[in-house]
């Protein structure tokens, strides 16, 4: 038995923040968890928790009346201390298509239920991704209750399949070529910024790890720059910002840095030094006390882009031109890998598989080349 406080953010609309939790048996006499809704003080926390323990006492109440939304709080809480905040806050984005089952117990869920959610996000004009990002939260929200309340969810779980949609037409990255690259970079005059996309395009930085770069992540001598940490926001882009650990264990990594590159950061960070109020090797590369802003990335991104008259493509589609980059020069699969960060050759080779594809014809004309 115990009563808590959550944050702020988490709290209610109308700045309720107290709950309690219990154990109680249920029906068959399996110990379960019991969250209770939120308060707006602690001593109305703790009177409801006597009250509720009252009626378990006199068996008006059993775990079976636990809902949706009850799961999936209980859920979200599990999980507080367990995965990044930016995962939870992908939790909460996907629990959104829940609401609909909020109040209904979860013994009455059933394959019907199951099937009206999968025909509304079918209807939904949102991308197969976003829809099975949902469907993927879906299972492992069963799966809780399956493993820590026995809720018989097999009938709905062995049911459930992945959205697919056998007409949409593969689609098209974009990225720079070296040449569009060139032309994109002959109207940056500021360093930071030369200095920030050659990063990005050199290094097939995400953005996350570009904004966490550090003056102690370069090593001038070496030449040679590591992504030890990601700057992200939380609640979107305009939330406050923190620093977490790389995306996957494989993102963490170090790479060699082309001299025109090493050239422009030295440059940058001599300017940094003299311009910056109490400049340490702590500072954020592109930031100062402060990592940059992704509306800051984006505005110059787009002004450089419309001023060299080259198409417009997004952040992390430089990322995309650094793998074409090294694809189209020679690299072999497992090094693209490798200097990318990916944890998996298969997510190389599913990504960027249609660049590959170019180079059969490079097989070809070495097999001719052959005195046979």
């Amino acid at each position: 038995m115990a009563v808590r406080q959550v944050s702020k953010k988490d709290g209610t609309k109308d700045g309720r923040r107290w709950y309690f939790y219990t154990y109680i048996r249920d029906i068959t006499g399996n110990k379960k968890r019991y969250k209770s809704k939120k308060y707006h003080t602690q001593k109305e926390a703790e009177r409801a928790e006597r009250d509720f323990l009252t009626k378990v006492d006199k068996r008006e109440i059993n775990i079976t009346d636990m809902t949706f939304k009850d799961l999936y709080e209980e859920f979200y809480e599990y999980k507080s201390d367990k995965v990044k905040n930016t995962t939870l806050r992908t939790y909460q984005v996907n629990s959104i298509p829940l609401k609909m089952f909020d109040n209904l117990k979860n013994r009455d869920f059933t394959v019907s239920h199951y099937l009206k959610w999968r025909t509304e996000i079918s209807k939904m004009d949102l991308a197969l991704k976003t829809k099975n990002g949902y469907y993927k939260f879906f299972k492992n929200l069963l799966n809780y209750g399956t493993k820590w309340h026995d809720f018989n969810f097999a009938p709905i779980y062995n049911k459930m399949e992945k959205f697919n949609d056998p007409n949409a037409l593969p689609k098209e990255m974009d990225f720079y070529t070296f040449e569009e690259f060139q032309k994109f970079m002959s109207v940056i005059d500021d360093i930071k910024f030369k200095a920030l996309f050659e990063t990005l395009y050199f290094c097939g930085l995400r953005r996350s790890e570009l904004r966490g770069l550090s003056w102690d992540n370069i090593n001038f001598a070496d030449k040679t720059l590591s992504i030890v940490k990601n700057v992200t926001n939380m609640c979107g882009d305009h939330g406050y910002w923190q620093i977490t650990t790389p995306k996957t264990r494989t993102s963490t990594r170090t790479l060699p840095m082309p001299d025109i590159l090493v050239n422009d950061l030295k440059k940058l960070k001599e300017y940094n030094m003299k311009h910056q109020y109490q400049f340490t090797q702590k500072y954020f590369v592109f930031g100062d006390i402060n990592p940059i802003h992704p509306d800051v990335l984006r505005r110059h991104k787009n002004e450089y882009a419309d001023k060299a008259e080259v198409k417009q493509i997004r952040i992390h589609d430089f990322r995309h031109s650094c793998a074409s980059l090294l694809i189209n020069n020679g690299a072999n699969i497992m090094i693209v890998a490798k200097y990318l960060g990916h944890a998996k050759i298969d997510e190389t080779l599913n990504t960027y598989s249609y660049l590959f594809k170019n180079k059969m014809d490079d097989i070809v004309n070495l097999m001719n080349k052959l005195d046979i």
